[in-house]
């Protein structure tokens, strides 16, 4: 049987996949193919990374935009986070829908349905299969095909770190192992992402938590080639969704906004202003936009701010002038080390939903050269061995994955990857 198996450890930037750090990722990819030049879509955040992943699109196309983005409610433009559990019923409340792209739970639903066992927020779990198309198991909800609850022991009630990873981890290779007739199955654990906003990158204690997805990875890895023994032809693909940099200064970017006299105050609604940490999104009521080509000069004459995009510029970077979305820029870099020798600074864009960005710790969302360079492997299929810098991001997950299950992959931005030079 054809089988494909898809894990996400979430936040492990590609140069950080080596000997010393991750030793059983690093034996995983001496025996597969390493994709060195693999991108994320921006921001280079979680949840949009997820629907990304799972609908093989970018957020133009799939309608999320980043970590936050912002909804009219009934009363104006607000900005709302992604991550909250009751996000995709707000969400499909306000538009009708969730994505604009049916995910891959979807499109394999007729054909023996998906496995997802999600240790991140809720908001990116929900992504990987928003409207209930397969079995998805996470520890705000977990749920059967028609979002039906699954309750009781069979539920998958973990804590949101290290260890709830190894438990959602042994949970889902017990799945792997005896739901013989399901052709795809997704695991995403939340380290080292998690505790990387409240470590410093290379640290001792940052090293442990990788470690500790290292060995989640490798628990992965037996179950599939017991899978293989077996006789199945499954296709293994290990990555991550993102990377992380070392957080240099963070910036109250929605209480300059007022200061320049670009918006009203900081909870109006003619101006919103909604971070995904090192990239931020500006959306403009159909009143303010004229303001747009003013907000774009202000921060372009910003130190802190990076690239900015604006109109259809947006779609240089994949996203859209749609929603009301008017505006996206990355944050300012810088390249050099901290004080453990992992490289790479940026600014941090303030977030009203996150409390812990701290200078000197670990964020993401930007267009960076290390946020937006997480790792890929790609095991079996026919994939030949070894290193190969063919330009991939993650909208060509999905693809490839479907074109293994002998599924059509019609209507996605991705491209099924090579599987030799």
């Amino acid at each position: 049987m054809k089988r494909a198996v898809l894990m996400i450890i979430d936040g492990l930037r590609a140069d950080l996949v080596t000997p010393e750090y991750t030793p059983a990722l690093f034996r995983i990819a001496g025996s597969a193919r390493f994709f060195s030049r693999h991108r994320s879509v921006f921001p280079s955040a979680t949840r949009v990374n997820s629907a990304s992943i799972s609908t093989g699109c970018y957020p133009g196309t799939h309608g999320l935009f980043g970590n936050a983005i912002a909804l009219d409610e009934g009363d104006g433009l607000r900005p709302v986070s992604v991550g909250p559990p009751e996000f995709r019923d707000r969400l499909r409340a306000v538009t009708g829908r969730t994505l604009l792209r049916p995910t891959l739970a979807e499109r394999v639903r007729h054909n023996g349905g998906a496995v997802i066992y999600s240790n991140s927020s809720a908001g990116a779990a929900h992504m990987l299969d928003p409207d209930g198309h397969g079995w998805l198991y996470h520890r705000s909800g977990s749920f059967s095909p028609g979002l039906d609850p699954i309750e009781g022991t069979a539920h998958l009630n973990v804590s949101y770190d290290g260890a709830g990873d190894a438990e959602t981890t042994a949970r889902f290779c017990d799945a792997m192992r005896s739901d013989a007739d399901v052709p795809f199955f997704i695991t995403w654990v939340c380290e080292p992402d998690h505790s990387q906003h409240t470590l410093e990158l290379g640290s001792g204690e940052h090293r442990e938590v990788i470690l500790g997805s290292d060995r989640c990875a490798a628990a992965v890895k037996e179950t599939v080639e017991i899978l293989r023994a077996q006789g199945d032809d499954v296709l293994f693909i290990i990555a991550s969704d993102h990377g992380h940099e070392t957080v240099d200064e963070i910036i109250p970017v929605e209480d300059l906004l007022v200061e320049a006299g670009l918006k009203a105050s900081t909870d109006s609604s003619d101006v919103v202003f909604a971070s995904s940490g090192m990239g931020a999104l500006v959306y403009l009521s159909d009143t303010a936009l004229e303001r747009r080509g003013s907000i774009v000069r202000w921060l372009n004459k910003q130190a802190w701010c990076g690239e900015v995009y604006a109109g259809e510029g947006l779609e240089r970077v994949g996203l859209a002038a749609s929603n009301n979305l008017a505006v996206a820029f990355s944050m300012a870099k810088r390249e050099v080390n901290n004080r453990f020798g992992v490289r790479g600074f940026g600014h941090v864009a303030k977030d009203r939903f996150m409390n812990t960005d701290e200078a000197g710790l670990g964020q993401h969302g930007g267009l960076g050269p290390y946020e937006t360079n997480p790792f890929l492997i790609v095991d079996g299929g026919g994939f030949a061995p070894g290193r190969t810098e063919f330009p991939s991001v993650n909208v060509d997950i999905a693809p490839t994955i479907l074109r293994h299950l002998g599924l059509s992959a019609a209507n996605l931005d991705g491209r099924p990857l090579p599987v030799h030079d």
